[in-house]
């Protein structure tokens, strides 16, 4: 007998060879009606799968958190049965739930098309119409091996012999796939499901190894919830920054520099208002600017570990005869500059921001607009300290991240600590301090975080934040790490109260992560609209006639003087279809220039968002907008 302690505490005895389904069933019918698994300490089982011990106990239904990802995985293998039964052969590589969805990689010689994808889904209808059962089986490595061997899945085969002892396979129906599990109840039990794009994928992120096709797809308890994503879906497509971004001119990305993007001038414009709002506030929190070259003797890269941990993601130079590096991230120059002067105690903290041009290579794969470039720019800060200004320092970073997201642009977001990974420098005392620290910092601000074990940097834990934009994604961009160990490997050192050298601790951290990503997630958060401050263009000054350039150039110059971007649509063309220009460039405020405007000296502004808010002063209109740029409002700050 085992004994089940389930969700309310109560304890109930079950006879070996009992499952899953049968204790749901003595519990609740309903409950195991509702059933698609269950989970024994902590672990998700098949709700067919006999007990083979107790422990804590709880049924898994569609409503549970853990649902959604065995309802995913489920489909992944209904698909793959369905393009076996239309490509006999496909072979398989591997097939997860991921975060909105699932996908499979698949190796076949004919080239799938988005309309082969609705004869898939058709497919995959039928069999969960068929409401095959998903069966489970164990096999010992060897017998596996042989197993896969003889159906010629060369992909399953090279899996298996990274395994030990016995290997789990799920069927359904006349297929038969390696997978540890668990499933739902049967094909039957998927309710709504949508196959949504093709894309390549190498064989286990190897450009070396055979180019593979990949399906995603997604799924969801109900046709309600798959509804409402797929409407997310399109209107994200709406909001897409590269469609945008050649929209609105401000930017784009070249065959003739794949991954390198290029900024037009009106996306120099908002990039550079970024960046200057980005100097104003840390000045004021008392960070010093530097820069720091982009090539570096290769040298420095092993000096500060980023050679054994990052060199595969690295471009290289060979400049008079030396082997030299373009910096993938900024720390080792910031480490160079600490330490090219003597420090006291009473300098420190020493904050250093750099807004600082990095490259990493990424494969052609991933590049994806601004999201996943080759080249970017970091908003990093380097903060020099004594340990026991950690927490005040984390402290400060916190509130400037705090107020950068929900103040100035209205995001929600949550905070993670990620802690030691298993690639990783320095030993078990120093990473259990560094972590102490954060935990601390967020602990005293009264910050809700989760922990996400071993996702640290290889040199210190950290706090990432990650905001979530209007449509409800997520996206990490702010991060605080805590370093305790490059400052060793570069031997820097500060003069104490007691007169003897200490080494420093450094807080690595960037708000925005990186410029290029973080515009991208503004263009489709706010679908180009951006809030005044921010927009390349705040005012379209369009003249009815000829006659009336003449004041609508004097009113440019008049708004220019006060520091509000404006631009004179003077085209041969009708009012109306300027103003429509005006209105799909997303400018939030138009003044139309007529005999009356001319006459009366004041000025006829439409907004953006409050439409029409009629005839005002020149002196009114200014004084309004710029205190709309100060504020950073994102609201319109004239009353109709």
């Amino acid at each position: 007998m085992f004994v089940l302690i389930l969700p309310d505490g109560s304890r109930k005895e079950v006879a070996e060879g009992t499952t899953a389904f049968m204790v749901a069933e003595e519990i609740s019918h309903r409950l195991a009606k509702e059933a698609i698994c269950a989970k024994l300490d902590g672990q998700l089982i098949d709700i067919n799968e006999p007990l083979k011990s107790g422990g804590q106990f709880e049924v898994i239904t569609s409503k549970s958190p853990e649902a959604l990802e065995v309802i995913r995985h489920s489909a992944s293998h209904i698909m793959a049965q369905a393009i076996k039964r239309l490509y006999p052969q496909a072979k398989f590589a591997i097939g997860p739930a991921i975060k909105d969805g699932f996908y499979y990689d698949i190796d076949l010689p004919e080239k799938l098309s988005e309309k082969d994808l609705e004869a898939i889904e058709a497919e995959m209808k039928k069999i969960v119409s068929e409401n095959l059962p998903f069966e489970r089986r164990e096999l010992l490595q060897d017998n596996a091996l042989a197993y896969f061997a003889a159906k010629e899945e060369q992909y399953k085969v090279e899996l298996i012999e990274e395994l030990e002892g016995t290997v789990s396979l799920y069927k359904q129906g006349e297929f038969e796939d390696l997978c540890r599990g668990p499933h739902l109840p049967s094909t039957g039990s998927l309710k709504a499901f949508k196959l949504l794009s093709l894309a390549g994928a190498y064989w286990r992120g190897d450009s070396k190894r055979p180019m593979l096709q990949r399906i995603y797809g997604t799924a969801f308890a109900d046709k309600d919830s798959l509804k409402e994503y797929l409407r997310l879906l399109e209107e994200a497509a709406k909001r897409d920054h590269r469609k945008i971004g050649k929209e609105l001119d401000l930017y784009s990305v070249r065959d003739e520099g794949p991954g390198f993007p290029f900024f037009h001038p009106k996306g120099m414009v908002l990039r550079n208002t970024l960046e200057d709002f980005w100097r104003k506030i840390h000045r004021k929190a008392g960070y010093e600017e530097i820069k720091t070259p982009i090539i570096l003797n290769e040298q420095l890269w092993h000096n500060s570990g980023h050679w054994d941990k990052y060199r595969e993601n690295m471009y290289f130079t060979v400049i008079d005869d030396n082997n030299y590096a373009v910096k993938p991230m900024n720390c080792p120059g910031a480490m160079l500059l600490y330490g090219r002067q003597l420090v006291s105690y009473r300098d420190l903290p020493l904050r250093y921001g750099e807004l600082g041009l990095v490259h990493r290579h990424e494969l052609s794969g991933t590049l994806h607009g601004l999201m996943r470039v080759r080249c970017f720019t970091q908003d990093d800060a380097h903060i020099f300290m004594t340990p026991d200004q950690i927490e005040a320092e984390i402290s400060g970073v916190i509130d400037m991240i705090d107020y950068v997201y929900r103040q100035v642009f209205g995001f929600n977001y949550h905070v993670e600590l990620s802690t030691k990974p298993e690639r990783s420098l320095g030993s078990e005392e120093i990473w259990e301090t560094a972590t102490n620290a954060l935990r601390g910092a967020l602990n005293h601000k009264g910050v809700d975080y989760k922990v996400n074990e071993g996702d640290g940097a290889f040199y210190g834990p950290k706090i990432d934040f990650h905001l979530q934009d209007c449509l409800g994604r997520t996206w990490q961009c702010g991060t605080i790490q805590l370093d305790f160990l490059m400052p060793e490997r570069f031997h820097l050192n500060y003069i104490g109260e007691d007169g003897e050298k200490h080494t420093p601790v450094v807080v690595h951290r960037v708000v925005f992560g990186s410029i290029e990503r973080f515009i991208a997630i503004l263009t489709e958060h706010f679908a180009g609209a951006f809030p005044t401050w921010l927009s390349p263009v705040q005012v379209e000054i369009i003249p009815v006639s000829d006659s009336h350039k003449e004041m609508a150039e004097k009113l440019r110059a008049e708004l220019e003087d006060n520091d509000i971007r404006t631009h004179i649509d003077a085209r041969d063309e009708k009012l109306g279809y300027r103003i429509r220009a005006a209105q799909m460039e997303k400018v939030p405020y138009m003044l139309v220039i007529g005999d009356k405007e001319v006459e009366s000296g004041n000025i006829s502004v439409r907004s953006r968002t409050a439409g029409d808010l009629g005839t005002m002063t020149r002196e009114d209109f200014i004084a309004g907008l710029v205190k709309e740029n100060r504020t950073m409002s994102q609201e319109c700050v004239f009353k109709k």
